[in-house]
């Protein structure tokens, strides 16, 4: 069974920056996509950025330029470096992982099939 574990959120400063992680267990063949998800109160779950098996990136709009997803493939870590934030970015951020290959137009959207159980980021004015 695939465990995903969050860390890193906090609470900073618009302008600032937070590193998150998420290390992962479990894993049968080192041969997945993840992605980062985020959702605050009241809203749907939004994804935010994700990786495919060889690398390739995917980002929301809404992040990029300022968010960077990346893995570390020897370690079974997940990473999202988060620089320049801003309020709106104040959620609950998870991982999510599933062993095969997601295409870029639908890896924001697709029903991962592991998830952590997030950690919190809180960004203030």
């Amino acid at each position: 069974e695939v465990q995903l574990v969050e860390s890193g959120g906090g609470s900073v400063q618009a302008g600032g920056s937070l590193k998150l992680s998420c290390v992962v267990s479990g894993l049968r063949y080192n041969w997945a996509s993840y992605a980062w998800f985020r959702q605050t109160p009241g809203k749907e779950r939004e994804g935010v950025a994700a990786i495919d098996p060889e690398g390739a990136t995917t980002y929301a709009e809404s992040v990029l330029g300022r968010f960077t997803i990346s893995k570390d493939n020897a370690a079974n870590i997940l990473y999202l470096q988060m620089d320049n934030l801003k309020p709106d970015d104040t959620a609950m951020y998870y991982c999510a992982n599933v062993g095969k290959r997601i295409r870029s137009y639908e890896a924001l959207t697709f029903r991962y099939e592991a998830w952590g159980r997030g950690t919190q980021v809180t960004v203030s004015s």
